[in-house]
């Protein structure tokens, strides 16, 4: 599913949050102070996701990610982290490098990610996903 770089981000995030605050509670106001966003971007953004049955809401305003909303951002955090992590290994700072990380992610093909990985994985590293 191409979501498009924003959605992936908000995915993203909305997992980092639920790993860190616990599944049930992440708010809309919490995704836009991770982001820096503000808060009307934010809604936007979930009203979209939720349609694409990516995002649910409950009646208490927590979000929760669908089976399918988990898979996309799992996918997305697992290669933000390892590119991220490979920048570190070869000098780059983690500022930069998670930076970077976030930009690249989103335009690397399926195809290429793999076979990065599996340089990797011959090179002996062992952090590979």
């Amino acid at each position: 599913m191409d979501l498009g770089e924003s959605h992936e981000d908000y995915l993203e995030a909305i997992l980092v949050l639920s790993m860190k605050n616990g599944d049930h509670n992440v708010r809309s106001v919490d995704v836009a102070r991770m982001m820096n966003f503000s808060k009307p971007s934010v809604c936007v953004a979930v009203k979209k996701l939720c349609k694409k049955e990516l995002l649910e809401k409950d009646t208490a305003g927590f979000l929760h990610l669908t089976k399918k909303g988990k898979v996309l951002a799992t996918q997305v955090y697992e290669r933000h982290r390892f590119l991220a992590d490979r920048l570190v290994d070869i000098g780059v700072s983690r500022a930069t490098a998670e930076k970077d990380a976030c930009r690249i992610e989103h335009y690397l093909s399926a195809e290429s990610y793999e076979k990065i990985v599996k340089s990797f994985a011959l090179l002996g590293s062992q952090d590979i996903p």
